[in-house]
């Protein structure tokens, strides 16, 4: 997430290397790293975002994974907001994705998981009321 110059809360999105459908950064779990530090991983390799992450999660959804093989398996992911300094432009998955910011509203019309899309509209009112969000915001 970041704030543009007129105040409002903006959210990044990248496409799916697969479908082209817009998510959030996410991933499996590592083994040797926290999962908020995972999830900043996650978000240089898929967005080429780095910035302040928060060791809390503001939220949760469940999603069906189809991998490779044709297998679903049923994902839970945690959701660690950051505070985005920088994107690079030069980054792992630039030629595999795109990435773009959006309002909380517009992200949530963006994504597919029904609950993704209720947690962003939640961003849409005073996000910097969310106790997360203020504790992110206190070290960013």
């Amino acid at each position: 997430m970041r704030w543009d110059r007129n105040g409002d809360l903006q959210i990044l999105l990248v496409t799916s290397r697969d479908t082209g459908r817009w998510v959030m950064p996410k991933g499996w779990t590592m083994d040797g790293h926290k999962p908020w530090a995972a999830a900043e991983i996650e978000a240089l390799e898929e967005a080429g975002a780095t910035g302040y992450i928060s060791q809390e999660e503001i939220g949760v959804y469940r999603y069906p994974k189809i991998m490779d093989n044709g297998a679903i398996v049923p994902c839970r992911v945690r959701i660690y907001p950051m505070i985005v300094e920088k994107l690079k432009r030069d980054w792992k998955e630039r030629k595999e994705r795109k990435r773009q910011w959006f309002s909380p509203r517009s992200a949530a019309k963006k994504v597919d998981e029904e609950d993704l899309s209720k947690l962003l509209l939640t961003l849409a009112k005073k996000p910097k009321k969310q106790p997360v969000i203020q504790n992110l915001l206190r070290t960013a």
